[in-house]
């Protein structure tokens, strides 16, 4: 499966792709939720709520 295809499935609502979507960037959400040396697990959250807004948000570029 392409990266386009799991992004479009995540859009569509489909759990398993949004948690392979959050699996994918979960490495680079940990490392920004880092505030003075100190992981931040509010900061995470609202990243990943962020990630999947903007999955929601997101529009086709050949439609």
């Amino acid at each position: 499966m392409t990266f386009r295809d799991l992004l479009l499935r995540a859009k569509a609502g489909d759990d398993e792709a949004i948690t392979e979507f959050l699996e994918i960037y979960r490495p680079l959400l940990i490392r920004t939720s880092f505030v003075n040396g100190i992981f931040d697990e509010d900061l995470f959250q609202e990243q990943c709520i962020t990630l999947l807004r903007c999955i929601a948000l997101f529009n086709r570029m050949d439609e």
